[in-house]
């Protein structure tokens, strides 16, 4: 089975390259000279979450980075050199947080289970719930606030985008950045935008904002 589904890969992207080169002969070629995508997507590394797919871009369009739980983690080097890369070379216009119903690492955290290494990051999602725990705890259903703490954990993860001092140093150069959340449902494949857009460090904190 592991062989079939190995060789159906190979088979399928002999399929794609034949259809993408029939719609234009010159896809690849052009696909080879660069990329210049509008759009960071920071998403959760669940197979059913597929941005280009979710959204119908080609390749190109959406620069790309992907964790558990689609989290903005101060101290990840890979997360920050993805974002230094988007915003100061790429120019992206916007970065989306992604986050989805039934993230399985939102759902681990709430919980008192230990998995092994995966629990260090996991604490940053908890924190999330303790620092909502008053309106979370009013929720009487488990799945009422599984999803509440979906989308206050990607309302955390686009606080935390606006807390760099890679996006308050393009804000601060007049660069055209907006930071947005959105919310992926698994049961009807819609986006759910949360409208909590940011282009601009006036809404945090004073202690969060940088003088650069």
């Amino acid at each position: 089975m592991a062989s079939q589904f190995y060789k159906k890969l190979i088979d399928n992207n002999t399929k794609w390259v034949q259809e993408k080169t029939l719609e234009n002969p010159d896809f690849f070629k052009e696909l080879s000279k660069g990329q210049q995508p509008p759009l960071l997507w920071i998403g959760c590394a669940d197979s059913r979450v597929p941005p280009n797919q979710i959204v119908g871009t080609d390749p190109g369009e959406i620069f790309v980075h992907r964790n558990i739980a689609n989290l903005v983690v101060h101290n990840d080097l890979n997360m920050l050199s993805v974002l230094e890369y988007a915003v100061n070379v790429l120019k992206v216009k916007h970065v989306i947080v992604c986050g989805h119903y039934g993230c399985g690492g939102v759902q681990a955290a709430m919980g008192d289970h230990s998995y092994g290494i995966i629990d260090n990051w996991l604490i940053n999602i908890k924190d999330v719930y303790h620092n909502h725990k008053n309106e979370l705890i009013k929720l009487e259903k488990e799945d009422e606030r599984f999803d509440r703490l979906v989308e206050l954990n990607v309302h955390e993860q686009v606080q935390n985008l606006a807390k760099t001092t890679i996006v308050q140093s393009a804000w601060k150069n007049k660069q055209d950045l907006k930071i947005h959340g959105w919310i992926f449902e698994l049961e009807t494949g819609k986006i759910k935008d949360l409208n909590i857009d940011m282009n601009t460090n006036k809404d945090l904190n004073k202690i969060f904002k940088f003088d650069l």
